[in-house]
């Protein structure tokens, strides 16, 4: 995967990851979407005591790195490690990112049939909402991003403050790119985070200053956030050594289970 910068943002805007490997718990699922005019495969993970607590929980959505195949979702297990050594329960849900015939769609709508960010952002919660014990609002929604998931958790929060109150970069970027991440791309209006702020961690130093530009802008907005750099390359073992505390920052600023 592409991309580095590690960015934590909290209060009006946070979030979390998703994996699993227990089948009682683990669940593969799909809808039909008219957002891509297809099918949209998401994995989802219980967490334990969910079939006889009756309680309804907070969601963590978990969009995974680019490019990518389209089973890319499957593979986050480690989170499901992380999740169950907190102490806070939660459902996570770890969409599909790309198609067989698209693999880097960058989360972000590029027109009919193929409204990336649509599908996440309106559909996915709407059908997670219909069919699981959820915490049906805002409060109850994080959204995290890794790599280049981190741009598309970024910019689908933010254009979509009324369903998430929590998003999280891990080791993402802020505008969109080509497949090697070293060439911006334009996609249009709205699909740049800068541009959407306007003026709004790392062991890998590709994305290092504008993670760093970032929290200046957000800072300078008054928007209440974490921003860390973390020794470490782009790479699962500093997501993986982390990824307990980022869980954990993310669901407290959520909704607890009720």
């Amino acid at each position: 995967m592409k991309r580095a910068g590690i960015l934590v943002l909290a209060g009006a805007i946070v979030a979390t990851l998703v994996a699993a490997s227990n089948p009682m718990r683990e669940r593969d699922a799909d809808f039909r979407s008219q957002a891509i005019s297809g099918t949209l495969h998401y994995v989802v993970y219980l967490p334990p005591g969910y079939g006889t607590s009756g309680m309804r929980y907070p969601v963590v959505y978990f969009l995974h790195g680019l490019p990518s195949s389209g089973t890319a979702y499957r593979s986050v297990g480690f989170v499901e490690q992380a999740l169950d050594g907190l102490k806070r329960p939660a459902i996570l849900v770890a969409p599909q990112g790309a198609r067989w015939n698209e693999p880097d769609p960058e989360y972000v709508d590029h027109g009919p049939g193929d409204r990336w960010e649509t599908a996440i952002a309106r559909e996915l919660p709407r059908v997670v909402d219909a069919r699981y014990r959820t915490i049906r609002s805002r409060d109850g929604r994080a959204l995290v991003g890794l790599s280049a998931g981190g741009f598309g958790a970024m910019h689908i929060a933010l254009a979509h403050l009324d369903t998430f109150s929590v998003v999280e970069s891990w080791s993402g970027y802020f505008h969109p790119t080509d497949p090697t991440g070293t060439k911006a791309i334009d996609l249009g209006a709205g699909n740049d985070v800068h541009r959407q702020l306007q003026a709004t961690r790392t062991g890998d130093s590709r994305f290092a200053a504008e993670n760093e530009q970032l929290n200046r802008e957000l800072a300078r907005a008054g928007i209440p956030h974490v921003f860390r750099l973390y020794p470490g390359g782009h790479e699962q073992a500093l997501w993986g050594k982390h990824a307990g505390p980022w869980l954990s920052l993310a669901l407290a600023n959520l909704a607890p289970a009720k």
